[in-house]
């Protein structure tokens, strides 16, 4: 079969390469895709040192993963063009020399407010994995592979609460919260080293991609525009804000509330994340028998009545730890399912602009769990009814847009527009196959 040299803005798939598996470049995608989580939970277990520490609540501690989610945010739309202008390993470069220095910041800051801003210029930084590992999923797979491998690196994500707050917990016994962070520090470094030394350049410079604001907010504009990216990437911000809410108050319901200890935590933090790899990996299963728009609603659905559960439970006292850990897993495996099946949806549409629609649909998911999650502020040691609110909130807002906008995005085109050349017959094709398969289910 003849191969053709990639033209800028175009993919490079991992077919183009002989060298390079499908299972070598999931695996660096997963480990770009884990760099947030780990900064996210691996310091997790050194919240009440910190506390006592800087003198100050738990619930100002918890700002600095606030922060974090806020500079994660931000973060997407500065990297989305650069990763389509610049291809994508200049940027993860740049970016992630950015996160390891703010993680040795970090180590030695001398206060909570000191640490609250180095967080969030250390997700500046670190914010680049996560929309660069989601834009080469469409760089070396097809359109209808990308729900799959998103569940693969989603794999990733799940298993890094596993390890992190374990592996955090023993790094702060030996060395204290400050080893945390240089740990952090030096896992990236690694990381970066192995991207940039084998990890193929999945996307060509592409000059034509403009660096000016008036034509970066235009592009973003017409990529929120499309139906489909709008609905499911707004209705999958929603769903995805429960998780963010979950980690930045799962340190007051346990620890706090409950009186759980830092091991306790950190093993409770691992069955809980047990809920995301079940559901990430049922989804690849699922997905052979039906389609994302199906999973999608259904899975909604499961989280908004777990959802409404909990609250009202909460509400009357109910549950106690074993309730609340039962309800949490049920709520945190829908998203597993929920979370890679709206992503592939929302970025389906996307190959030339891949970078910039990755971007922005990072920016709408840690967006909106970075400024829902502050409201754990609310919460006390003794009650935690808002944190749960916020969980059960969420998930019926997310349905609420699906629910407005289903019909129009299913009836949408599968490309942006103008479709790139030869994309139009594939688009007409996946959309009766997709026709057929949501017939049938």
């Amino acid at each position: 079969m003849t191969r053709h040299p990639p033209t800028p803005g175009r993919r490079s798939p991992v077919a183009g390469k002989a060298k390079t598996s499908q299972l070598f470049v999931i695996s660096l995608l997963g480990a770009l895709s884990v760099v947030s989580p780990f900064a996210i939970d691996m310091y997790l277990p050194a919240f009440p040192e910190l506390a006592v520490e800087f003198g100050v609540p738990s619930t100002t501690v918890a700002l600095t993963l606030s922060s974090y989610f806020i500079g994660l945010a931000l973060g997407q739309v500065v990297y989305g063009p650069l990763l389509d202008r610049f291809g994508r390993k200049r940027p993860l470069a740049a970016g992630l020399g950015l996160f390891i220095v703010a993680s040795v910041g970090c180590a030695f800051a001398p206060d909570v407010y000191v640490l609250i801003a180095l967080r969030f210029v250390q997700a500046l930084g670190g914010c680049v994995a996560q929309v660069a590992s989601v834009a080469m999923v469409r760089d070396f797979f097809p359109r209808g592979e990308a729900p799959r491998v998103l569940s693969r690196l989603f794999l990733f994500i799940a298993v890094s609460p596993l390890l992190a707050p374990t592996v955090g917990g023993l790094v702060i016994e030996a060395g204290g919260w400050k080893a945390a962070f240089l740990a952090l520090g030096g896992v990236v470094a690694a990381i970066l080293a192995l991207v940039l030394l084998l990890l193929p350049e999945g996307h060509t410079p592409d000059p034509d991609i403009s660096l000016r604001p008036g034509p970066i907010l235009a592009e973003y504009l017409a990529i929120l525009r499309h139906p489909r990216f709008a609905t499911y990437g707004l209705a999958g911000a929603f769903s995805f804000a429960g998780l963010f809410t979950y980690v930045a108050g799962s340190p007051i319901i346990f620890m706090d509330g409950f009186g759980v200890g830092p091991r306790g935590y950190s093993l409770i933090f691992a069955l809980l994340a047990v809920g995301f790899i079940g559901g990430s990996q049922l989804n690849v299963v699922l997905l052979r028998r039906f389609s994302s728009e199906t999973l999608f609603f259904r899975f909604l659905t499961a989280q908004v009545a777990a959802g409404a559960v909990f609250v009202i439970g909460a509400w009357a006292g109910w549950w106690g730890l074993g309730g609340t850990l039962v309800l949490l897993f049920v709520f945190l495996s829908c998203i597993g399912i929920t979370n890679p099946n709206a992503s592939g949806l929302a970025i389906g549409p996307f190959t030339k602009n891949a970078g910039s629609a990755s971007a922005l649909l990072g920016f709408f998911q840690l967006g909106v769990g970075a400024v829902i999650s502050t409201g754990i502020g609310a919460a006390t040691p003794r009650d935690s009814l808002p944190i749960v609110a916020i969980l059960g909130i969420t998930a019926a807002i997310g349905m609420t847009i699906l629910l407005i906008g289903r019909k129009r995005a299913q009836a949408s085109p599968l490309t942006e527009h103008p479709a790139p050349a030869g994309e139009a017959e594939a688009d007409a094709a996946e959309r009766e196959g997709e026709a057929v398969t949501t017939c049938c289910h």
